[in-house]
């Protein structure tokens, strides 16, 4: 008998992946980890029978989370990544050599864990960088206590439900605020504005109470269906929505990174917003 992941993330409507084989299915003291192999995709890892990310196109957000904020900010030394269990945030921010420190802080020690194990090419050796600090934990916690700086804060949260719904509040982005180095950044997903888009509203209005500047950029991730998913960013002193392609390319070339999907054009067009995505963050 052939075995699907019906997602029902929308109730209205499903997206479903077909499962060859269930690789790893547990459930922690947060939520349901599964992890299976698709014929197309690769291995996929679902939350909650949420689908979060797959071999095959994980990069597109990795790359877009991780390298559009550091070519607009052009010297992070210095990175926070909230959530991102299974690495490729960390993977991504590691591969700038200025990056000298990066801290993970991820409530979910059974994903941490099963990525590595089963899906090793996405932290790949992000976890073994001697500049790397792994703390399976809190990241509101972490963000109340530390008193550490950064460049870049990171949120690779799941939606604002469940053990992530505290990473959508105003006490989150105050504390994060505070950690901010002087023209550092804040990025985090805020969902597929074509369904939900009083996630993306919620976040920047909160955002642009707190930071000066504070909008949205965009990136059709595959497996986030519904087109457009919204990266919702914000900092006191750098308007990244402004960094000029020949700038970006500079930047990207002393980088020596090859991505796959990130590039300086992009930088820019990201930032081209449909008028419906405009509408919900003006």
């Amino acid at each position: 008998m052939t075995r699907w992941l019906n997602e029902a993330l929308y109730e209205p409507i499903r997206q479903s992946l077909r499962i060859e084989k269930v690789l790893f299915r547990g459930k922690s003291p947060y939520q349901k980890v599964v992890v299976f192999e698709n014929a197309m995709v690769g291995r996929v890892l679902a939350l909650d029978g949420i689908v979060q990310t797959s071999e095959k196109d994980e990069f597109v957000y990795h790359e877009m989370l991780t390298h559009l904020p550091m070519m607009a900010h052009g010297n992070v030394r210095r990175v926070l990544i909230i959530g991102g269990g299974d690495g490729g945030a960390l993977r991504e921010a590691l591969r700038h050599k200025g990056v000298e420190r990066a801290v993970m802080v991820e409530i979910d020690g059974m994903v941490v864990e099963q990525c590595a194990k089963l899906m090793p090419r996405l932290p790949g050796k992000a976890y073994r960088d001697k500049r790397t600090e792994l703390i399976i934990g809190d990241g509101i916690d972490y963000v109340r206590k530390s008193k550490e700086q950064f460049d870049l804060i990171v949120v690779d949260s799941t939606d604002p439900i469940g053990p992530s719904e505290v990473l959508f509040t105003d006490e989150f982005y105050r504390h994060c605020r505070r950690l901010i180095r002087d023209g550092g950044v804040i990025v985090k997903q805020t969902g597929v504005p074509i369904f939900q888009g009083q996630e993306l509203s919620d976040a920047v209005k909160r955002l642009r109470k707190i930071y000066r500047h504070a909008g949205a950029y965009v990136v059709a991730v595959p497996l986030y269906y519904g087109g457009f998913m919204a990266l919702t960013w914000a900092s006191e002193k750098t308007d990244i929505s402004k960094t000029k392609v020949t700038l970006a390319a500079k930047r990207w070339a002393k980088a020596k990174i090859k991505s796959k999907y990130y590039t300086p054009e992009i930088q820019q067009a990201a930032f081209a917003l449909p008028q419906f995505i405009k509408d919900l963050v003006d």
